[in-house]
Formats: structure tokens, C-alpha cells, sequence
């Protein structure tokens, strides 16, 4: 794969933003035939009272440190038994937020919150999933564990200050930075991985000083009802926006920029009822990826992802718009995404979303992809493929723990831009993806033809490929 040139993405601006399409009704029936929508959550709501980060001693000058006085305002919004944290308009230079119940941190318009770049300032450790996988490491930038009605909410912006010279370069690629002789998470992601499949206790997975494994941004850890709201995040050090073992998420009318490594959008990672609506996608990783954990450790857990919406989301740059896996070991099911937009910008030479839906595991992983369904899809922008399976991802072969795939569909997709294959599925004549629905596609620019490798119970109506109708099974 080609990857695109990503010059300009974050210039796009808000105008890419307001041109959300609205094909398609709400309740209209999808590939299967089915009308019902998953994910739909109610949203947390807060006591009209008003906690300034300025009367707990917080000065927005960008250099003062704002940690204590932010904490304080979060300790007394609380104890009042609930309210809105008030960051006002200025720069506001902090470590680790951890939000409690009842609590909306509410950053409003001109006001950004610039976190710190030592990772002494996330901590204590705290108890975080790491690419799949269980442990204690340094706190994501805005953390809460086991609360309820919680809110990141405001016009403003929220700035991990990631970069060529802090966080990017742990991931051990010259291409953020680091250089032979500098520290990198790979020897730690070996440690952690291991420790997952050997079953260590997680008490004894233990990171943070002197180790390298960047933290995500935003994380509710076991929490419900949860809304992020409104809000820019930029320059992630790692995840964005990741809710663990959470029920009832809301993420709508949210900006993510960040071209860092693993700067994955929104990752609900074993969670139940989440919205993700009007979200402005600019990543280099996948936009959004529904995960449940990592082998050994994923089964161990045994939590899947269920019931997800994605609706009305714009995809300027990333991997996938909508990703599945690879960490998948806890099961995913039921998940609709519907209006879809991947915009052309003629200051790109490509535009760089590399798949609609990309369903990806290895034949290590388990667990199981069930009911997901992708309509109303527009897509001028180039993308490699649109729609993918595979078992294959990131040159995974050996093993013999296949997902099951099952019952998969698209339908009123309309791409424009140039693609590789319009369709390709690669699974295993011992795992072979089941009930798969393909309806109302054009393709008007592929290199390949549709590629399919084990796939049983496949239905195509009115699917177009360089304007040639397809028929089925091919």
C-alpha cells in the first residue's frame, strides 16, 4: 500500500466539517433487512453549578502549573455533589486530570488546556489496557476509574503536546523522532505482550518510571455514562480517545488531529452502548477501532464491545474510518455506522483514509465479529480498500485461534476516488466469514477486482465496479 501524502490535512478546518452529508433517513433498512439502531445512549446530565479553575488558585498564562488548582475544583464539584469545572478562556499548563462522578470538565471556546510533556506528571500509575492488554503504566492525560456521569464538554481545545521530541518518539521509529541509543516501548510492549499470554498477575504488570509505553489521552476506565463533547484534541501521545470496560458513551461534535504514531481517534475497547456522532477525524492511525482485548488476555477479560453507532462522522485522514480489531479477543457485535463522509481536498495529492471498514484480526486472536453493518457512504477521496476482512493484519499467519465472522453488510456505498480492491476478504478455509450483504455499491475507480477467499452465504445487489454490474458468488 501506498500510503498518501497527509501535507495540509489539518488545514482542512472546519469547512470540511460542515459538509456532513444526510443521505439516508434515520431507520431506514440496511443490506440484512434489518431497521433497528444500536448504540444509542442517554447522556449524563450535571447540576447548574459552576466550579472556576480560577478561584482554585489556576492562572492561564501557559507556564504556571494548574495541576493542583484543577484537581481542587474536581475535588470540590464533587463533593457538592456534582456540577461543571470551569476552564475559561487562556492557556492552561496541567498534568493528569482525573475526573470524579458528577463532574463535567468544561473547557470552554479560547480556552486550551496544555498538558504536560514530563511523564512524571501522570503519576501515580494507574489500571489502563495497552494494546489489548491489562496494566498499570502512567495515567492517560484526562483518566477516570469507576465513576458515573462524567463530562469533557466546551468549544475549547485540549493539547497533549506530542511531538517529534516528547512522547512520539518512545514508539521507536525514526519517523517521530527516535534515533539508535534512544529509549523505545518496544522492549516493554514484548514484556507486556508475554506477560498476557503467559497469565502474570496484572498486579505484576507494572510500568511507568523507567518505562516506556505512551499513555492515551482521554480514558474512562469501568465508568457509565459518559460525554465527550464539543472539544479539539490534538497531538496525542498515543490512543485519543479510549473508554475501557465503559457503558453508555457519547462522543459527538469532536475534533481529533494528531499525526503521531498509534493516533487512533476512538477506540471503545470492551464497552456497551456508544455513540459516536458528527466527528471530525484528521489521524494517522485508524479513525475510529472497536477493540475487546488481546488474546490470552481478551479471553481472560471476556468483555466484548457491543451495541455501537457511528453516524454522521467526516474522515479527513486516518487508517480506517471505521476499524474492527485487530485487538478483538473479547468479541464484537452489533455495529451500525451510517453517513459516512471521506471528502477529496485538492491540496492533497491523496487523501489518505485507507479503508471504509477494515474487519482485522490474525489467527491468534479468537474471538468473534458478528452483525455490523456499514450504510450511506460518500466517498470521493482515494482509499486502498474499502471493504476488508482479513486474518492476515500486520503479517499475521501462524496460529490456530480464528475469529468467527459473521454476518457482515454495506449498502448505498458511493465511491469516487481511486481504490485498490473495491472488496477484498482473505479468511480461512477453516474459519470461513459468514453471511456477508453487499447492496447498492459503485466503485468507479478500482486497480483490482473484487477478491474474496472463504466466504460463504455472500449476496451482491446492484453492486458496480468501473461501471460493470457484479453478480455473485464470484
Amino acid at each position: 500500500m501506498s500510503r498518501p501524502a497527509r501535507r495540509k490535512v489539518l488545514r482542512l478546518g472546519a469547512a470540511a466539517a460542515a459538509t456532513v452529508p444526510l443521505a439516508g433517513a434515520a431507520g431506514v433498512r440496511d443490506a440484512h433487512g434489518a431497521s433497528g439502531v444500536t448504540g444509542a445512549t442517554a447522556c449524563p446530565r450535571f447540576p447548574r453549578a459552576w466550579f472556576p479553575i480560577t478561584d482554585y488558585g489556576a492562572v492561564g498564562d501557559g507556564v504556571s502549573d494548574c495541576t493542583a488548582a484543577i484537581r481542587a475544583a474536581v475535588r470540590a464539584c464533587h463533593a457538592a455533589g456534582g456540577g461543571h469545572v470551569l476552564v475559561p478562556p487562556g492557556d492552561w499548563a496541567t498534568g493528569a486530570i482525573h475526573l470524579r462522578s458528577g463532574v463535567d470538565l468544561h473547557v470552554t471556546e479560547g480556552a486550551t488546556v496544555l498538558f504536560d510533556t514530563d511523564p512524571a506528571a501522570y503519576l501515580p500509575l494507574v489500571l489502563t489496557r495497552w494494546q489489548g492488554v491489562e496494566a498499570w503504566n502512567y495515567s492517560p492525560l484526562i483518566y477516570a476509574y469507576r465513576q458515573h456521569d462524567i463530562a469533557v464538554t466546551g468549544r475549547g481545545v485540549l493539547d497533549a503536546r506530542g511531538d517529534t521530541e516528547h512522547w512520539w518518539p518512545w514508539k521507536g521509529s525514526g519517523q517521530y523522532g527516535w534515533e539508535p541509543g534512544m529509549p523505545s516501548e518496544l522492549a516493554d510492549w514484548g514484556d507486556l505482550e508475554r506477560w498476557g499470554a503467559e497469565g502474570v498477575p496484572v498486579a505484576d504488570r507494572v510500568f511507568g518510571e523507567g518505562h516506556y509505553l505512551r499513555p492515551s489521552f482521554l480514558q474512562p476506565h469501568s465508568c457509565r455514562n459518559v460525554l465527550v463533547e464539543g472539544v479539539t484534541l490534538r497531538n496525542s501521545p498515543f490512543w485519543n480517545i479510549h473508554p475501557v470496560l465503559s457503558r453508555d458513551v457519547t462522543v459527538r461534535d469532536v475534533r481529533i488531529e494528531s499525526q503521531g504514531p498509534n493516533s487512533d481517534g476512538c477506540n471503545p475497547d470492551s464497552c456497551r452502548n456508544v455513540t459516536i456522532r458528527r466527528v471530525t477525524f484528521a489521524t494517522h492511525d485508524d479513525c475510529i477501532a472497536i477493540k475487546s482485548g488481546r488474546d490470552q488476555d481478551g479471553w481472560r477479560v471476556g468483555v466484548p464491545s457491543r451495541d455501537i453507532l457511528v453516524e454522521d462522522c467526516v474522515y479527513l485522514s486516518g487508517g480506517a474510518a471505521v476499524a474492527i480489531g485487530s485487538e478483538m479477543s473479547g468479541g464484537v457485535r452489533d455495529v451500525t455506522a451510517r453517513r459516512l463522509y471521506l471528502p477529496r481536498h485538492p491540496d492533497l495529492e491523496e487523501d489518505s483514509v485507507g479503508w471504509v471498514l477494515n474487519v482485522k484480526s490474525t489467527p491468534t486472536r479468537g474471538g468473534y465479529v458478528r452483525d455490523v453493518r456499514v450504510t450511506d457512504v460518500d466517498a470521493p477521496a482515494w482509499t486502498y480498500v474499502p471493504f476488508e476482512v482479513t486474518f492476515q493484519y500486520a503479517g499475521g499467519t501462524g496460529g490456530e485461534h480464528f475469529a468467527e465472522v459473521s454476518r457482515l453488510s454495506a449498502a448505498r456505498w458511493s465511491l469516487g476516488g481511486p481504490c485498490e480492491y473495491p472488496v477484498r476478504v482473505r479468511a480461512r478455509p477453516a474459519a470461513p466469514v459468514r453471511d456477508v450483504r453487499l447492496a447498492d455499491l459503485t466503485f468507479d475507480d478500482a486497480a483490482q477486482d473484487i477478491l474474496l477467499e472463504s466466504v460463504t452465504g455472500l449476496r451482491l445487489h446492484d453492486v458496480v465496479v468501473n461501471g460493470e454490474p457484479q453478480e455473485g458468488p464470484l
